[in-house]
């Protein structure tokens, strides 16, 4: 199995902003649910691993564990050398009951970028991102608030996460004619087993030089290969399943982690290695963000960097799936 080895650097989207080919998600650190980390040590640990192997681009969200992940965040980079780090979060969830607790209004990005900073111990948020599209707020007024926090100094770019490619290439259209600050990146789900925006999100990314920085790169697990087919759907034993892994249970899905695996052993790599090495080969990708929970899931995730995909493996890999939008 490749080895972690030294880290490589790209450009997010059309900007000269350099991260690494890989992104670190923080959405593990914190105590709200009992399959993160719960341990402030070890998370602050395991952020130091990715530091120490390069990764530069961090990314978390006021929302994870109601900002206990900024925090730890924030604690851990407190000693590495910040002009070269890529720290990012996200504005929209739900930080509190009652009027203005949650949503993209210029209120609440205002009062939320605040409390992000303090809580990461930063001036200043990289890359800051809307979570998901408000339907309860007009765009304008959200990035008329974004263009402000980058005016200020507070934020240096901005980008957005999860919505249609209308929403986003309206957004982009109107950034563009009021002369706002524009979305540098999109962050969408996107696996070898959840293609469906390539048909959507990535059409519109690929076409205004925007960064793409994948979510959930191994479908929560279902492309390491731990799972098999008659896997019960029962949490916490080895080879279980969450009901939301078991989503991605269908043949169509089966026929890409069997040829996932077929790769891995082609290469000597693990079948996490290769769907992140399958998705790296992808024009549109900028960082997959991992999520590992321990320095061995890290030290492998980074250890994608070395596995090289031939042509024909790439698209085996894709041939049983079909890039299609999902129905309602």
């Amino acid at each position: 199995m490749p080895e972690s080895n030294a880290m490589t650097y790209t450009n997010l989207g059309d900007t000269g902003l350099d991260v690494s080919r890989l992104c670190l998600g923080c959405m593990n650190f914190g105590s709200e649910q009992p399959w993160m980390v719960n341990d402030r040590d070890a998370s602050i640990d395991l952020i130091h691993g990715a530091l120490d192997l390069g990764i530069n681009f961090l990314d978390t969200a006021n929302v994870y564990s109601t900002g206990e992940s900024e925090d730890i965040v924030g604690d851990a980079v407190a000693s590495a050398n910040r002009n070269e780090l890529v720290l990012a979060t996200k504005v929209f969830g739900e930080m509190r009951d009652g009027p203005n607790g949650s949503g993209l209004s210029r209120k609440h990005i205002l009062d939320q970028v605040e409390a992000s900073l303090d809580r990461l111990g930063t001036d200043y948020i990289d890359l800051y991102q809307i979570h998901r599209w408000d339907d309860e707020t007009p765009i304008e007024e959200t990035l008329s608030a974004l263009d402000h926090l980058v005016e200020t100094g507070r934020v240096r770019y901005i980008g957005a996460s999860t919505m249609t490619a209308y929403q986003f290439t309206k957004a982009l259209y109107i950034s563009d004619i009021e002369d706002y600050e524009r979305f540098a990146c999109m962050q969408p789900e996107y696996s070898a087993v959840a293609r469906h925006e390539e048909s959507n999100l990535l059409e519109v990314c690929a076409g205004e030089g925007v960064g793409v920085i994948p979510w959930s790169p191994l479908a929560g697990g279902f492309l390491t290969g731990k799972y098999e087919r008659d896997a019960k759907p029962t949490d916490g034993t080895r080879g279980a399943a969450s009901e939301s892994v078991r989503g991605y249970f269908t043949e169509e899905n089966w026929a890409v982690l069997d040829a996932v695996r077929s790769v891995a052993a082609e290469t000597d790599a693990s079948p996490a290695q290769v769907s992140l090495a399958w998705l790296l080969e992808q024009d549109t990708v900028t960082a997959p963000i991992i999520g590992p929970r321990s320095s061995e899931h890290l030290r492998e995730n980074v250890g994608a960097l070395s596995v090289d995909l031939t042509a024909e493996q790439v698209d085996r890999i894709a041939e049983p799936k079909a890039p299609r939008y999902p129905s309602a």
